[in-house]
């Protein structure tokens, strides 16, 4: 996993992206502020691809906050959301376009997708003979 974003954004690979919407299209404008300085990153987004640069130009959605949130975004040790309700980032513009950036930035390292925790789960009980019974129950 990318130690900052500056690594994640860089080294973001070209080609279709599954995860994301097929008609959704739209400029974001990363604004990461240190020290008094701004770094701006431009992402293209436009049938399942990410076009990354380094731009200030205006975007259909600006989102502003410290360089540590967008590390830790890029880290995924925060999500999106989450960033954007404790206020650690500001966004201006189209805010649908928000649901992108969550999925471009990776999620939590020992996150597992949903139905294969549940296939996990299901071979599990398998092997156990069965799915768990509630004991003391009278089942017919």
């Amino acid at each position: 996993m990318a130690s900052t974003a500056r690594d994640y954004l860089q080294g973001l690979a070209p080609g279709r992206r599954p995860e994301l919407p097929e008609r959704t299209a739209g400029t974001l404008r990363l604004d990461a502020h240190e020290n008094g300085t701004t770094e701006s990153w431009y992402l293209t987004v436009a049938d399942q691809h990410v076009e990354v640069s380094r731009s200030a130009e205006g975007a259909d959605l600006v989102v502003r906050a410290d360089r540590t949130v967008f590390d830790q975004l890029a880290a995924g040790q925060t999500h999106v959301s989450s960033a954007l309700l404790r206020n650690d980032l500001t966004v201006q513009g189209n805010i649908r376009l928000l649901l992108l950036l969550r999925r471009i930035f990776p999620g939590p390292p020992d996150a597992r997708h949903p139905r294969a925790l549940g296939r996990q789960r299901t071979a599990g009980s398998e092997r156990r003979g069965g799915p768990e019974r509630s004991g003391g129950r009278d089942e017919r």
